[in-house]
């Protein structure tokens, strides 16, 4: 149990406006005035604890829980377990995740990393057909593409921990979610609507998601009763059930023969996973990555994830500049450049560090990022992609060699922050990878599969390069999700955040942290500003709020190229304010907008 005194907290003093915010209503629980969907909020204040994530059902299983004595790791276990529900495109138990738990009673951050691993029979060529990467679109849609699941494991091993519910206790909100329905909207009917062609190679995805073989209505109530039973399995047995278990033997089978239509036509070429995978499959406890800006400690999580040490660097880059007194333009200027010089070191350094040898250390070292900030110019733009840098031997300035390029990662992921009123702390991302993941569902288990093993290189980025991302047996992908807890002098929670969207996940984060920290945005108004995005490429994205502003064009007067992107990232949070109250911050529109809930509502 995790279930300290609760201490008054010396926080960041930032401005928050306080908002009134209705008691949550149970899981799947419907609301007349909002369509049949419990209402969206993207900002609550009060106290007992908060939840945030994109779904109202999810956030409101967390605070079920929250509600019933649980602390921080069971509200997000339960949200998580929710959000398999109502977001199966973005996350469930046929994916994996990061796990980022700040404990008030040591003041001391943990990490677990639950991403998904290849199969132990994988090797460098997994994605080579006749010497030749297989076209990326064929091995999505694919059991080759699917790693061994990380997030019951995540889940089990986070309440073992930390927690202070069982496994059978924080899973009965999303079992009954499942069973009971939620009310469709826009945002899961257009998702679907996007995989309607692949989700008809697989039958089973197809009866599920397309039900009647149309694409759900939104307003409809939406059930998921093989979910809901195989969440009752995993209550009654534990996560046995699928790493040793019947889920499992399931698992393997749907992998290595992906069900598949035969009139559809479609290769779905075969998986190699076995039940031996499953058995070796651990969540793993490792050390957070830690770096210090203006004043504050940054813990975020370590490889195999690359979200800790780019975010971290970036913000070492930029701790020379007053970004604070900073113009826009500068500003913007000094956020794209710091991303592109820490997505350089990334594609160069960042792996799975059971296989590559990556300098965590070094990367996140203010010397070596004084190195790199060198190279930026306030009246000139940095050509991508750019060459990295030797965090091992930092040399001034240096802007040769030969670079890697930034792979492609699927945009789709899903985060969610807890808290409680003992002054825990959890930032959680998962993912299935992109919208849909693989698009196969397990026959009669009701979620779908991932297909985070895309996550690889197919093949070097630069063949004159070393690639530490290339496939391994058990190997785990590099990804870039970012769960940070930002902590003050003290050893206390300032903010906790994250966000999906792929690669655009470090770039979210850091604008978010940027736009909080220094800019002196309110933190759901930090959430909400238009978002950029560089990742060592020739062009920066921009949403449509800076793609149509007069800053773009003085950008372009300097160097800068763009192209616009709708949306980048659907980020939440939680912030610790004054008197044990906690202010939880969601998105106002991105994804159909977020919910941010509190257990004990003030105005």
């Amino acid at each position: 149990m995790r279930r300290p005194v609760a201490r008054k907290l010396a926080v960041l003093a930032v401005s928050a406006a306080v908002v009134s915010v209705g008691a949550a209503a149970p899981p799947g629980a419907h609301d007349d005035d909002t369509g049949g969907r419990t209402p969206k909020t993207p900002e609550a204040v009060g106290y007992g604890g908060a939840v945030s994530s994109v779904d109202p059902d999810a956030s409101a299983a967390g605070i079920e829980i929250l509600r019933k004595g649980g602390n921080a790791v069971d509200a997000a276990v339960a949200t998580a377990a929710a959000l398999g529900v109502t977001e199966p495109y973005s996350a469930g138990i046929g994916g994996g995740g990061y796990f980022v738990y700040y404990d008030a009673r040591s003041r001391t951050v943990h990490t677990l990393d639950g991403r998904e691993t290849a199969p132990l029979t994988a090797d460098s060529g997994l994605f080579l057909e006749n010497g030749k990467p297989i076209p990326f679109a064929e091995a999505v849609s694919s059991g080759l593409a699917v790693g061994t699941p990380g997030t019951p494991a995540t889940w089990q091993r986070a309440l073992e921990k930390w927690g202070s519910d069982r496994l059978g206790t924080v899973l009965k909100p999303a079992e009954r979610l499942a069973r009971d329905g939620f009310t469709v909207d826009e945002t899961f009917r257009a998702q679907t609507a996007a995989n309607e062609t692949r989700f008809r190679y697989f039958p089973d995805t197809a009866e599920l998601f397309l039900p009647g073989g149309r694409l759900p209505v939104v307003g409809s109530t939406f059930k998921n009763p093989d979910l809901a039973r195989t969440y009752a399995e995993l209550r009654r047995k534990g996560t046995d059930a699928l790493y040793r278990g019947d889920i499992g033997r399931d698992i393997v089978n749907t992998v290595n023969k992906p069900p598949v239509d035969p009139a559809s036509g479609w290769n779905a070429r075969s998986g190699d996973l076995s039940a031996r995978d499953l058995a070796a499959y651990r969540a793993k406890a490792q050390p957070p990555t830690k770096t210090s800006y203006r004043g504050l400690d940054v813990y975020s999580i370590a490889p195999s994830s690359s979200g800790g040490t780019t975010v971290g660097e970036a913000l070492n880059i930029l701790e020379r500049t007053d970004l604070s007194k900073a113009s826009e333009v500068r500003y913007l200027h000094r956020f794209i450049e710091a991303s592109r010089i820490a997505f350089a070191d990334r594609g160069r350094w960042v792996g799975d560090p059971a296989f590559e040898d990556v300098p965590t250390r070094e990367l996140l070292s203010q010397r070596y990022a004084d190195s790199r900030e060198c190279l930026i110019k306030d009246d000139a733009v940095l050509t991508s992609p750019l060459a990295p840098g030797d965090p091992r031997d930092p040399q001034p300035c240096e802007g040769g060699g030969t670079a890697a390029p930034t792979t492609y990662e699927g945009e789709n992921t899903t985060h969610l922050t807890t808290a409680d009123r003992w002054g825990n702390v959890v930032a959680y991302t998962l993912t299935i990878e992109q919208t849909g993941g693989s698009g196969i569902t397990v026959p009669g288990r009701g979620f779908l599969l991932n297909n985070e093993l895309t996550d690889f290189s197919f093949a070097p980025a630069n063949p004159a390069v070393h690639d530490p991302n290339l496939p391994g047996p058990g190997k785990r992908p590099r990804s870039s999700i970012s769960p940070t807890i930002v902590l003050d002098g003290d050893g206390k929670p300032v903010v906790a955040l994250g966000s999906p969207g792929g690669a655009t996940i470090i770039t979210t984060v850091l604008q978010t942290l940027v736009g909080f920290l220094d800019r002196g945005l309110p933190l759901v108004e930090a959430i909400a500003a238009p978002r950029a995005s560089q990742r060592n490429a020739a062009q920066t994205e921009l949403e449509p709020g800076l793609y149509g502003s007069e800053v773009r064009g003085q950008l372009e007067a300097m160097g800068h190229s763009f192209k616009v992107n709708p949306e980048i990232g659907a980020a939440t949070a939680v912030q610790r304010l004054p008197g044990g109250k906690w202010l939880a911050a969601a998105e106002k529109v991105r994804r159909g907008g977020g919910s941010a809930m509190v257990v004990h509502p003030v105005r």
